[in-house]
């Protein structure tokens, strides 16, 4: 169990120059930068009379900040809500040399409004909620399956429906409607639950925008604020021309698999078997998500799914095609099972047989206790499997 008190470290490093650190709400930014940049002076855009202040006149940060020295932090929380306050970041980086944590959580006004991003000057950080590396021992997987890995929900576990209903009920409705993003919500709410259910699978665009009674290009702009605010990702589908005809569309999975089954109206049912499945697939694109940004590797992660049907959860490309050189790939299959069925190795094994590539290693991921080895193929219980993807014994 997690104390409301207890601070969990987080596997995030603070560079030593500006960035901008951007994830979904909840995730823990401001408490982080506060524990990593406590010397720094901050300033909350969500404070209304800040917001108002600074609108009018974004010059008056320079003041705000006051006569600081070279080289101090200046933390600038929910950047998103004034664009143009970049212009004046950028002018006091060179001017003052100060150094600036810029926190939001949406990069979708800056980039579309054309704001000033920094021309480079200033890194990306992006921050998800805990990983199961960050938890130890506290990391409970048939709660996080349940009820996901944001902060708040695993320090305040009794109160788990109630802050994800909330959570949906208030950010994913209100907030996003008064960013600007959507103007009718009664659409949107009707995309939302067609979105949660589809947690996991494939995005067919014109099946979903039947499902939800929208226009295919309403749909497409829906999930691109998903994206954009990082609610959820897009999982590629792997095309190496292995075969002749290759699965295309994207997978999407929710940031949180509690937000999932919020955003799904499922949040007071029982959790199936199917739906934990899902979760459990979230739950390791997650981890996976959290290893590549905190190691700073930025591989590639796809899924590979053939016409007729084999698929694979995760592939990660670990070297690129260079030449004549192949690809180097490991690839991940997922089961909530408590014991492993060893049909469900072929779409593994059959990926491995094929010309053009390496495969580096084959994984298996479980929710049982025993790791086996099987002819090349590594069957991994899932704590065992985290341990290894941390220790950077899996790509």
């Amino acid at each position: 169990m997690v104390e409301k008190e207890t601070f969990i470290p987080r596997l995030l490093r603070c560079p030593d120059r500006s960035f901008f650190l951007f994830g979904p709400r909840g995730t823990g930014k401001s408490t982080w930068l506060g524990q990593v940049l406590p010397e720094a002076v901050r300033f909350d855009l969500l404070d209304t009379s800040l917001y108002l202040e600074l609108s009018r006149d974004p010059h008056r940060i320079e003041a705000l900040i006051g006569n600081r020295p070279s080289g101090s932090w200046v933390v600038l929380d929910e950047i998103q809500k004034i664009p143009v306050l970049l212009d004046e970041v950028h002018r006091l980086m060179e001017k003052r040399r100060w150094r600036f944590a810029l926190c939001g959580s949406s990069a979708r006004k800056l980039r579309r409004g054309g704001a000033n991003l920094l021309g480079g000057r200033a890194i990306t950080l992006n921050m998800e909620g805990f990983s199961a590396e960050e938890m130890g021992s506290a990391f409970d997987l048939e709660f996080s399956l349940n009820w996901g890995l944001l902060p708040f929900v695993q320090v305040e576990r009794h109160n788990a429906a109630d802050i994800l209903e909330g959570y949906v009920n208030t950010y994913l409705k209100e907030e996003i409607r008064e960013e600007g993003l959507v103007r009718n919500i009664p659409p949107f709410l009707r995309f939302l639950s067609v979105a949660g259910q589809l947690n996991g699978q494939s995005v067919h665009g014109q099946n979903i925008a039947r499902e939800a009674a929208l226009p295919r290009s309403t749909v497409d702009t829906y999930f691109s604020i998903l994206i954009d605010t990082l609610l959820g990702h897009f999982l590629p589908a792997w095309r190496p021309g292995l075969k002749v005809r290759e699965a295309a569309h994207p997978k999407f999975y929710w940031f949180d698999p509690g937000i999932a089954r919020a955003a799904a109206g499922l949040i007071r049912e029982p959790a199936d078997r199917l739906w934990q499945g899902a979760a459990l697939e979230t739950l390791i694109f997650h981890e996976l998500r959290v290893y590549n940004e905190t190691s700073r590797k930025n591989r590639p992660l796809t899924y590979y799914r053939t016409a007729s049907g084999v698929e694979i959860d995760f592939i990660i490309e670990s070297r690129k095609r260079s030449g004549n050189a192949p690809a180097h790939l490991v690839a991940i299959e997922a089961k909530r099972a408590e014991k492993w069925n060893r049909s469900w190795e072929s779409g593994l094994r059959d990926l491995a047989i094929q010309k053009g590539i390496k495969v580096d290693r084959l994984i298996a991921v479980y929710t049982g206790t025993r790791a086996y080895h099987f002819e090349g193929l590594d069957v991994l219980p899932l704590s065992d499997f985290l341990r290894s993807l941390y220790q950077g014994k899996i790509f």
